[in-house]
């Protein structure tokens, strides 16, 4: 099977790691460094947390920082540049493919859906999933969850991504709006606050949900390495007792509230923007309202990667899951 190359950075840094003694992780201020994929109002649960002193409530001090990519993100984790990551489940489960002895653990999901649009270029009041037919399709990248499940919705609309249109999907994920508003591509996927962003300026118009047609999927999970939780049981149950506080906030505030919640984490963003964004995701249930990830999510998730010819091979719900956290903050 043919890997990406984002798949192949994660297989060199998890076999170096093998080489390599892990530093100390045991923390004794409950301290958690986190590695984000990407800034992203996809992830507001994770802004209020912080935002609210729910995560100081809890006992934890967060330390958080963004990546940039999922490759980047893994790397960071793998090679102990962070304690947890939030990216996307799938990555979890290449590492595991090469035979790692330390895997990377999902523990606490923080979104249900895919979080990217359809813009088009052109408006299209009636818009039809055929329209993309023959087009040529700024897409993300390959081995990555937008890809995988853009390509999955596209396949179950009876169109075949590789062959009925042409599809681009070697540009760097932070460089994919910036190709598409230089003249690339008939459509693209974006994520949110982009894609509003897009439609605001006339650079684009939002016409379909990726998100809305995909499915629940574990699509942005906390993990981290089985080591990092075996030895850091107690600030893991506190980070994700917080990470569950923090949904219930979002899952019973409105819009606004959420907004103007996370707005320091969006400085360059107005407001009724990120309003309009967080209403988008909430009404769409993106945002999970326990992190709990639950072993249909799981076999879901496998299938979109299967579909997309990027599964190395299927695993277990209880190898790479661990659900004890998540079940702990409930009660």
């Amino acid at each position: 099977m043919h890997k990406s190359w984002m798949t192949k950075s994660i297989i060199l840094i998890a076999i170096c790691s093998l080489f390599v003694l892990s530093a100390c992780n045991n923390n004794t201020d409950n301290t958690v460094r986190v590695a984000e994929v990407t800034r992203s109002i996809f992830y507001a649960p994770q802004y209020v947390a912080l935002s609210e002193g729910i995560f100081e409530k809890h006992g934890v001090n967060v330390e958080l920082t963004t990546t940039w990519g999922g490759d980047k993100t893994m790397t960071t984790l793998l090679s102990d540049g962070a304690d947890v990551a939030l990216v996307g489940s799938e990555t979890s489960i290449y590492v595991y493919a090469q035979g790692t002895s330390d895997p990377v653990i999902n523990f606490a999901q923080l979104t249900q859906t895919d979080g990217t649009f359809l813009v088009s270029r052109e408006e299209m009041e009636h818009f039809k999933w055929d329209d993309v037919r023959g087009s040529t399709f700024l897409g993300q990248r390959k081995g990555g969850m937008p890809q995988m499940a853009g390509e999955f919705v596209l396949k179950k609309k009876g169109i075949d991504p590789h062959n009925d249109m042409t599809l681009i999907q070697n540009i760097d994920f932070a460089n994919i709006a910036n190709a598409y508003a230089s003249g690339k591509g008939d459509f693209v996927q974006l994520f949110e606050p982009t894609a509003s962003i897009f439609e605001a300026q006339g650079l684009g118009h939002i016409v379909a949900s990726f998100g809305k047609e995909s499915g629940k999927i574990p699509y942005t999970v906390y993990m981290a390495k089985e080591s990092f939780l075996n030895e850091n049981n107690d600030a893991a149950a506190r980070f994700t007792a917080a990470i569950y506080e923090a949904q219930l906030w979002v899952d019973t505030h409105s819009s606004e509230e959420i907004a103007k919640s996370i707005q320091p984490y969006f400085d360059d963003t107005e407001l009724d923007l990120i309003t309009t964004v967080v209403d988008r995701y909430k009404s769409q249930h993106s945002y999970a309202t326990n992190p709990i990830l639950d072993e249909e999510e799981w076999n879901n998730l496998q299938n979109i990667m299967d579909e997309a010819g990027e599964l190395p091979k299927r695993v277990d719900h209880k190898t790479l899951v661990d659900t004890t956290f998540a079940e702990k903050a409930q009660q």
